[in-house]
């Protein structure tokens, strides 16, 4: 009896062996398989709350980062739906902790409140739900771009970067971060000098901490900005050049395929998607995938994910049956899909909807 973990997944093999009468003087020994029973905590129904995000009932930080208590940055809440994400803050509630290949986040914040320049050391891709949102990138921040519900951006590794809610509502975003270890944000000086006058800065560790309720603690001291020479190893792209990083909504609706009864797809990111060849609309390597389902009544079946996958509603109440479960994710819901299931996924709404699908390469 052997066991084995993949993909959330448990997994028991049984192997039974049965040693017959001699003939012929000749053991014969049958080593005989019975069977492979899959015991999963996730695929059964009243398990499948582990693998749902329902996004009511997500619990985010209003202090994420040391950026935290500056005007611009304090009106701003940051959700972990799956994996850790790049937050700060220790305490962060994470909601699927399963390790995917990536993480994925939500940004929600009040007009003209953000993030400010940082660096990540993996891929990190925006999605917009709501409000009108400014991007802006390089070390000062001089070149930008204007972004709209359903407009993607797939910023570069090794490149500052910022955005704040340009609109006159509170807004949402949907981040995806590449691999299960997102590693540690990089912030340009001026962020941590800024911080440190509110009271927040950053152990050499890269650890939070709150300097008007702690004392740096023994063997640690505050971590330094990066230097002038550092910086200048970071990259820096115009707008033109960045084009191609950016999907607005419409390019969406001009790449979509039928894919099953009333439902298409585009493809954003990756080369694959079920198994086939794509040519996604953005080039870059991000180590996952990402598609768009677009549908007002429709259905798709049979569809099997042999990597590990997450659905989130852009909008619409979306039906997701698997072989012995069914789910519904609404809007800013998400869900992690078993490895290796036939999935089915129905809509029935009076609108187009969309359902973004993430999957590991």
């Amino acid at each position: 009896l052997f066991s084995k973990f993949f993909s959330g997944e448990r997994t028991m093999f049984f192997t039974f062996v049965f040693v017959l009468r001699p003939v012929s003087n000749c053991s014969i020994c049958i080593y005989l398989f019975v069977g492979i029973i899959r015991v999963s905590q996730y695929y059964n129904l009243k398990n499948m709350n582990i693998r749902l995000a329902k996004f009511k009932d997500l619990v985010p930080s209003s202090l994420p980062f040391v950026e935290g208590k500056l005007d611009g940055h304090k009106e701003r809440k940051n959700y972990s739906i799956l994996g850790p994400g790049v937050a700060e803050d220790a305490s962060q509630s994470i909601k699927i902790l399963d390790p995917h290949g990536f993480n994925l986040g939500a940004v929600s914040a009040k007009p003209f409140n953000g993030s400010g320049l940082h660096s990540h050391l993996t891929a990190e891709v925006f999605i917009i739900y709501s409000g009108k949102w400014r991007f802006y990138w390089g070390s000062e921040g001089k070149d930008e771009t204007i972004l709209y519900p359903g407009d993607i951006i797939s910023m570069p590794t090794n490149m500052f970067r910022a955005f704040e809610n340009a609109g006159d509502e509170e807004g949402l975003i949907f981040v995806v971060l590449g691999g299960d270890d997102p590693g540690i944000v990089t912030w340009v000086p001026e962020v941590l000098e800024k911080a440190k006058k509110t009271g927040m800065a950053l152990l050499d560790d890269n650890s939070l901490i709150d300097l008007n309720n702690k004392e740096i603690p023994n063997g640690r001291r505050l971590l330094d900005p990066i230097s002038s020479e550092e910086i200048k190893k970071f990259d820096n792209y115009r707008l033109d050049q960045l084009q191609g990083n950016i999907c607005n909504f419409s390019n969406r609706m001009q790449n979509e395929i039928d894919i099953g009864d009333n439902i298409k797809v585009s493809h954003i990111l990756g080369n694959t998607f079920q198994n086939k060849s794509i040519n996604p609309i953005i080039k870059q390597d991000t180590g996952f995938c990402l598609s768009t389902f677009k549908s007002m009544k429709g259905r798709v079946e049979n569809l099997i994910f042999d990597k590990p996958t997450i659905l989130f509603s852009q909008n619409g109440k979306w039906k997701i049956e698997m072989e012995n479960s069914s789910n519904e994710i609404n809007f800013k819901d998400t869900l992690s899909v078993p490895v290796g299931v036939n999935i089915n996924i129905e809509i029935n709404e009076i609108e187009n909807s969309y359902l973004n699908c993430v999957s590991s390469i």
